[in-house]
């Protein structure tokens, strides 16, 4: 006899297990959820309302753990760690609906967490195009005409040459292009709108008019946005989470855009400027979640927008790698996760290479993100984290031809 540890994570990887050793279909479904383990946070909660949250989650055979004052009501709120499988937090959101003090708000809260935790985020639909998530990895292609961004800069001023590229790009897997007009590397200074629409708006007509590709527009300008999804763009990137511009969600929900809401601490002039969290994942999801609440005040829906961490954007090497193994806490926002790593800093500062070295780090933080959850990665070398992409995907879902 040997005995082993398994890597369980989610349903279907608890269902195929069982399916393994024979069990029926029937204790498959009662089953599964009690070997899905999983940890949720929960802060500021008044002692009262967190004791009772840890004897219930204690009734169902789980844990939670509060602050030590907690007990006597010696301090006046408390962050709660909740350990348990998906069928005991599904009990413990039953139950909580039956009390007082706010739980009721907060048993919805778990159990909204955690079905968008297990579950895909819903298919979305741009343009010609629908993205079914969790069977695979889009890609989102860049195509910067400025003279200044980090990678690529210079290279594709000219609309003919940038098209070109977009061309190059849709033919080696790309499935958006993102387009963009003003450089948001660390210290860069911030471009007009007419400047930017005199870059971008050239080079979208003439993708439109020659391809049926998927545009994005990257951008934080209301006017620039509203041009560009005039001009044949579909979605909108906003690096600033609907910050920048106030005007910016109403002209997305008027025009029924999808729209990609990234973190960002500070803007791109000072976001390097000694970045500093006191809980980096949940200050990520904080500023996320209010972003969706912009969104959704102004008419975006939900299943139209998409979330990015913002690699680099106000981060630190160590903040960086951290976020990229903690993705997978990100599908708490119930919306497709998009991360952007492609040649950036934290990969030359590791490595010690200049921009144009960098394709292996780029490819092992793509495989990396793909493991940890991700949907979509935007990238500047299409062809080969196509591949490396597909691999991945293979390997974490199952997703393969042959």
């Amino acid at each position: 006899m040997i005995a082993r540890v398994i890597e369980i994570q989610n349903l279907a990887s608890a269902e195929r297990e069982l399916l393994s050793i024979g069990s029926d279909r029937v204790g498959i479904e009662i089953m599964a959820p009690k070997a899905v383990n999983k940890t949720i946070k929960l802060k500021g909660i008044k002692p009262a309302a967190a004791n009772i949250i840890k004897q219930e989650m204690l009734s169902f055979g789980g844990e939670a753990a509060t602050a030590y004052g907690s007990i006597n009501h010696s301090v006046p709120e408390t962050d709660l760690l909740i350990f348990g499988t998906l069928r005991q937090f599904r009990q413990l959101a039953d139950k909580l609906k039956k009390h007082q003090f706010g739980l009721p708000e907060i048993g919805s809260e778990i159990g909204l967490v955690m079905d968008r935790f297990v579950s895909a985020p819903k298919p979305l639909r741009i343009k010609n195009k629908t993205f079914e998530f969790g069977q695979r990895t889009y890609l989102m292609g860049v195509l910067n005409v400025t003279p200044d961004s980090f990678s690529d800069g210079a290279k594709f001023l000219d609309a003919g040459g940038a098209v070109e590229h977009a061309k190059k790009m849709l033919a080696d897997g790309a499935d958006i292009i993102d387009v963009g007009g003003e450089s948001t590397r660390p210290g860069s200074e911030p471009v007009s709108a007419a400047e930017e629409k005199k870059r971008v708006l050239p080079v979208i007509e003439r993708l439109a008019k020659e391809t049926d590709a998927v545009i994005s527009i990257d951008t934080t300008k209301a006017e620039v946005a509203d041009a560009a999804l005039s001009a044949g763009a579909s979605m909108v990137n906003d690096i600033s989470g609907l910050r920048f511009d106030p005007a910016m969600p109403k002209i997305i929900a008027d025009r029924g855009a999808p729209v990609c809401v990234m973190h960002i601490q500070g803007n791109p002039k000072n976001m390097q400027e000694n970045p500093n969290y006191r809980d980096l994942m949940g200050e990520i999801i904080d500023y996320l979640s209010k972003g969706l609440e912009i969104a959704q005040k102004a008419g975006i829906l939900h299943e139209k927008i998409v979330v990015d961490p913002g690699i680099g954007f106000g981060k630190t090497v160590e903040q960086n790698l951290e976020i990229l193994r903690r993705l997978k806490e990100l599908k708490v926002l119930g919306c497709p996760v998009l991360v952007g790593t492609s040649r950036k800093s934290m990969i030359g500062k590791i490595l010690g290479l200049p921009v144009e070295e960098r394709a292996e780090g780029t490819a092992a933080s793509v495989a990396i993100s793909i493991a940890n959850g991700v949907d979509m990665i935007r990238v500047h070398d299409v062809k080969e984290m196509m591949r490396v992409a597909r691999m991945s995907d293979a390997i974490v879902r199952r997703n393969h031809d042959g």
